[in-house]
């Protein structure tokens, strides 16, 4: 048998959700649908629930397939809403732009087309400055919006945000993409449900996550608008996203969307954030040299911190440097994420 060191049970991250264990529920609907045969490739019960599941969160004109992860439903919601030749505008800081390694450009054969975004939030006015070149055959055509929900840096666009930009990219032929992955954690920020600010906000494809709210490794293409994306049966065979035994890629989906899971678990993860930002803000009332430099609207806190309590918090716990700033970190809350956690990183940026 290997032996595998389990990290100790002190040992906690600010690095990422993605750091995070699967919620028991989630590992208990796994076990649950381990009984016996099933049909393959998504023609089973479970799949066919989670469709269901989609239909009442999202609308009746909801259409869900799952895959394996973010990057992929990414890369699957671009290709399927646009033609070969075209472009999508998305914020210089989209995890489409930064942290995908190309695979949109590369696998779906699109045109990114960046721009600086303030605490990583489009606006129509914004959209305009990538928007433009229609017709011109030197040109990528931009065809499509993507926005990031929440935002890499944390913070969230309102539903009038959402219909203000879909309304927008509409009126110019374009689609409007959400890479959703942190979809739920928005909608607890804003009190909201997922329709209000996707589906009923004019969204046309989402990218449903998963993965950074408790699940093993599971997320889903969820298309809003049937006239916006063609060939997704095709493409996610040929992006490699189809799951053999979908059904327990379908069981967790089904676990954390069902009901509530999804809701509580980004409501403490949301919460422990909003309790490390209150205590940055006290240790920097009290003249620790701390900035704060984005709105805390999720479950991710930005700080710039002095490099000895950077280093002192490094001792402990792992988190990110932000590149291109020596001082910023990034603190990222878990569901599982505790107050004394949250207190413990405190007490090792305060000294």
């Amino acid at each position: 048998m290997v032996s595998i060191d389990t990290p100790r049970a002190a040992s906690r991250s600010f690095a990422s959700d993605n750091y995070a264990g699967a919620h028991p529920e989630v590992l208990a609907a796994v076990a649950a649908a381990n009984v016996g045969h099933a049909p393959a490739y998504g023609a089973d019960p479970w799949t066919a629930r989670f469709a269901e599941v989609v239909r009442t969160l999202f609308g009746e004109r909801a259409e869900a397939f799952p895959v394996f992860n973010g990057t992929g439903a990414n890369v699957l919601s671009l290709q399927a809403s646009l033609p070969r030749w075209g472009a999508v505008v998305c914020a210089r800081s989209a995890h489409v732009n930064v942290d995908e390694g190309g695979a949109p450009e590369k696998t779906a054969g699109l045109k990114l087309l960046p721009v600086p975004a303030e605490h990583g939030k489009l606006t129509p006015e914004l959209v305009d400055r990538e928007a433009w070149g229609w017709g011109d055959e030197h040109r990528a055509q931009p065809l499509a919006v993507s926005i990031s929900q929440s935002t890499e840096l944390g913070t969230c666009y309102t539903a009038a945000e959402v219909r203000a930009l879909a309304d927008h990219a509409h009126e110019r032929g374009m689609v409007l993409h959400v890479d959703g992955s942190r979809l739920g954690n928005a909608a607890a920020h804003l009190g909201c449900s997922l329709a209000e600010i996707t589906s009923e906000a004019g969204v046309d494809l989402l990218s449903l996550g998963g993965t950074k709210n408790g699940l093993l490794g599971a997320e889903a293409v969820v298309v809003l608008n049937p006239d916006a994306a063609s060939g997704l049966p095709y493409l996610r065979k040929l992006d490699m996203q189809l799951g053999s035994k979908m059904r327990f890629v379908s069981a967790q989906l089904i676990a954390l969307y069902e009901g509530d899971l999804w809701l509580r678990s980004a409501g403490r993860a949301n919460e422990m954030a909003s309790r490390l930002r209150a205590g940055l803000e006290t240790l920097a009332a009290r003249g620790a040299r701390i900035g704060l430099p984005h709105p805390t609207q999720s479950n991710v806190v930005f700080a710039a911190l002095p490099a000895d309590a950077r280093a002192r918090a490094h001792e402990r716990f792992r988190f990110y440097d932000w590149p291109g700033d020596d001082s910023l970190v990034r603190l990222m809350c878990a569901f599982d994420t505790t107050p004394d956690d949250v207190d413990a990183l405190l007490a090792a940026i305060a000294g």
